[in-house]
């Protein structure tokens, strides 16, 4: 399943040594194009190039290189970027100002453009219309596996990927993610669908607190499928995207255990997911789930450095799984061993926490914290 006129592929041009880094995706005609992008105040190059390239409302080819972030690089880092849109541009005969270049990996590194512009000249004929597993592989950083959705939507066809393990906590976007469709919507619903998009998937995520320099979601619809219904092609899309938020945190540096925090019964969703972040983020709680330790004590202190006076601790409730171990002002007389047998044997454990307040809600997704997401980062460029 792949959505009409869109072709892509993945290979290794040796930015880095053992693993594909180049990705390259193509619109056979120019299509209806959106993006968010991080917030960060030290954000790379490409980032720089995407936002302002974005306004035209029109991409056709997004370049993605993995291995070298093309942050803190200076002018020579923008006027990188450009060359490999100009290159590309020629390459493939559109029009420069429709390629996005996106880059991820190591700050401070320029890039090397004696690979990357030889590789771009060779990407004509490598081309093919279903390379998606290939392409997806191709912009992963210290990730173990693809991400990868595809969905239908009437006639239309939605194809996404991600990469994201470390760094990863989005403020106005994610990651790196990109979304091909051949839907026909325009710029302007394209922007703000994406939006509400990703506030209700990427932005309830968090692996270990820290905004990328380089975060981006971008998405093409070049039309070739025809009209879609657009309130089902959002519900669509906001289900795929959740799926690969899901993906990313259960693949996350070290990680063990996929976590999702609901918290219910609260004053309004701003109060929810700031709580529910509270939690995710908690660098004691995320050992506490790795531990297997149903130590609610720590998911109190996480509610309780939000410094919401409206939080009332003689109304919550929170639970491990269907295990309700705190409820009105007091623990309950849980069996500890019957706790920490469902956070050990599961992959996925869920914890709820209901505030008694109000009916809001809101559900975010994180890890937990083991030694290997130290061993990753202390030795990343190494």
């Amino acid at each position: 399943m792949t959505p009409k006129g869109f072709t892509c592929l993945g290979k290794k041009i040796g930015i880095k040594e053992d693993a594909p880094d180049f990705a390259l995706i193509c619109s056979a005609v120019p299509a209806a194009a959106a993006a968010v992008f991080t917030r960060s105040t030290f954000c790379g190059a490409p980032v720089t190039l995407g936002r302002e390239l974005i306004k035209k409302g029109k991409a056709q080819a997004f370049l993605i290189t993995s291995g070298v972030s093309n942050v803190a690089t200076g002018k020579e880092g923008l006027a990188n970027a450009r060359l490999e849109m100009e290159t590309l541009a020629k390459e493939l005969a559109i029009e420069q100002d429709l390629v996005l270049p996106f880059a991820t990996g190591v700050i401070g590194v320029q890039l090397p453009m004696e690979k990357i512009l030889p590789a771009i000249a060779r990407v004509k004929d490598e081309l093919g219309p279903d390379q998606w597993e290939q392409t997806a592989e191709a912009i992963l950083t210290t990730d173990t596996r693809i991400k990868l959705v595809r969905r239908s939507v009437g006639k239309a066809v939605l194809v996404g990927m991600a990469k994201g393990a470390g760094m990863v906590q989005p403020d106005m976007a994610t990651m790196l993610s990109f979304w091909m469709t051949d839907a026909d919507l325009s710029h302007e619903e394209l922007q703000s669908m994406l939006k509400r998009v990703v506030d209700q998937s990427f932005h309830r995520l968090s692996i270990d607190t820290d905004t990328s320099t380089s975060d981006a979601v971008a998405v093409m619809a070049n039309g070739l499928a025809g009209k879609v219904d657009p309130a089902a092609f959002e519900e669509t899309f906001t289900e795929a995207a959740v799926e690969v938020t899901k993906q990313i945190a259960a693949d996350a540096e070290g990680a063990t255990k996929l976590i999702e925090v609901a918290v219910t019964g609260a004053l309004d969703a701003m109060q929810a997911q700031t709580m529910a972040k509270s939690i995710a983020g908690s660098p004691l709680v995320k050992t506490a789930l790795y531990g297997a330790d149903a130590n609610w004590g720590r998911v109190a202190m996480a509610l309780g450095k939000t410094f919401d006076e409206r939080l009332d601790p003689d109304s919550l409730w929170i639970s491990f799984g269907e295990h309700t171990v705190y409820r009105d002002g007091e623990p309950t007389d849980f069996s500890d061993e019957t706790v920490e047998k469902y956070l050990k044997n599961n992959d996925e454990v869920s914890l709820t926490v209901d505030l008694g307040l109000g009916n809001s809600s809101a559900t975010v997704w994180g890890c937990d914290l083991t030694e290997g997401y130290i061993r990753i980062n202390a030795l990343y460029r190494t």
